[in-house]
């Protein structure tokens, strides 16, 4: 070998030697951060109504807010910036509607609430104050919205929050579990903002425990869906492997298995039976790639969807730089790289036609989407 191929051939040797040792430190569990400027509520269901708790520049502030009438008022104290009124406990519903006229969509928010928020009040989602404003439409909201970012709980309660709004208006707000609301929830916290650890430790939980079966999110998270169809657009995190196919046909029997799986450990869900495939961290519902990693060609894809009777299926899960189009607008993939806080873009189906919103307000179609892989 040529001296300058020799050369050439150290250098990479050894910059994957140094590279390999810091991808498996990246994927460790992070230290608590040294400080919470401000964080929460945290509300917890109790025999007397709810308790909510807040981390404010390290101090913990706790309230009690007894039962009254239909819902519980959580006035904030630092974190999420607006009032929130706490529903009695939800069942899990259908994921199965009829088509809807309009319908926008975003997925893989990653604790980037600013963001979300400015990319929703360009496209007059949310109004200036962040109440709804979408009248009788519809927001998809694919799932991922922990980790990462240091606005997770934020996140959540403006979602929880429109859930309500857009129902007393005539439309609606589904969110649909992400692989990383499982992995949280089984402990898998390598992924998780500094910022959390330290208000688990500030609170006296473990950062799981702060979303367990007793608190308001944590419930809610227990009976969302991870599939959801509407008319004949299938909308979940991952995709569709063709070997799940009977995953989607029996829909509810999917979403009542993962429901009732949330929050169990991380090995018991691998392992058993009945719930093994749901959470494979390459072929599930919630973690397959195949449509942009060159597993499925576009007629397999087109047999896939022709199977299932639908029209289309919209993922996130996948970063792409835009809302793009694949295997012939077959497969739209929404997660718009949010997660680095810089950008993000929104799905528009309206009467059938797609096209994706912008951060400044504007409307373009959908990019065509390149082969490849980014997490």
């Amino acid at each position: 070998m040529p001296l300058r191929a020799r050369s050439a051939a150290a250098r990479l040797i050894l910059a994957g030697l140094v590279l390999v040792p810091l991808l498996a430190a990246a994927r460790e569990v992070p230290a608590p951060a040294e400080h919470v400027d401000a964080d929460g509520p945290y509300v917890f269901m109790t025999s007397k109504g709810h308790q909510a708790q807040w981390v404010c520049n390290d101090h913990v502030v706790e309230r009690d807010l007894p039962a009254r009438g239909a819902g519980t008022v959580v006035l904030p104290e630092c974190g999420y910036p607006h009032p929130l009124t706490v529903a009695a406990p939800q069942r899990a519903s259908t994921a199965q509607y009829p088509a809807t006229p309009r319908i926008v969509a975003v997925s893989d928010i990653h604790g980037q609430y600013g963001l979300l928020v400015k990319l929703l009040r360009a496209h007059h989602v949310i109004d200036d104050d962040d109440h709804w404003s979408l009248g009788t439409a519809t927001l998809v909201v694919a799932g991922d919205v922990f980790d990462r970012g240091p606005q997770v709980t934020e996140a959540f309660w403006l979602l929880y929050s429109l859930q309500q709004q857009a129902a007393a208006a005539g439309g609606a707000v589904h969110f649909v579990l992400g692989n990383h609301e499982t992995m949280v929830l089984y402990d898998d916290l390598r992924y998780v903002n500094p910022k959390y650890l330290k208000s688990a430790q500030l609170l006296g939980r473990s950062y799981p425990a702060l979303y367990s079966a007793d608190s308001v999110i944590g419930q809610w998270l227990r009976t969302r869906p991870v599939m959801l169809l509407i008319g004949d657009t299938l909308f979940l995190h991952g995709g569709i492997a063709p070997q799940n196919l009977d995953l989607v046909r029996g829909l509810d029997a999917t979403n009542t298995l993962y429901q009732a799986s949330v929050g169990l450990p991380k090995d018991q869900v691998k392992a058993a039976p009945d719930t093994a495939r749901l959470f494979d961290g390459k072929t599930s519902p919630i973690w397959f790639r195949g449509y942009f990693d060159g597993q499925m060609a576009t007629d397999q894809v087109d047999a896939l969807l022709k199977d299932l009777e639908l029209k289309r299926i919209v993922v996130g899960h996948t970063s792409m730089p835009h809302v793009s189009s694949f295997h012939g607008g077959r497969i739209i993939a929404i997660d718009s790289s949010i997660k680095n806080g810089e950008n993000g873009e929104l799905l528009f189906i309206e009467d059938g036609a797609v096209s994706r919103g912008l951060l400044d307000g504007s409307r373009v179609p959908l990019a065509e989407g390149k082969m490849g892989l980014e997490d």
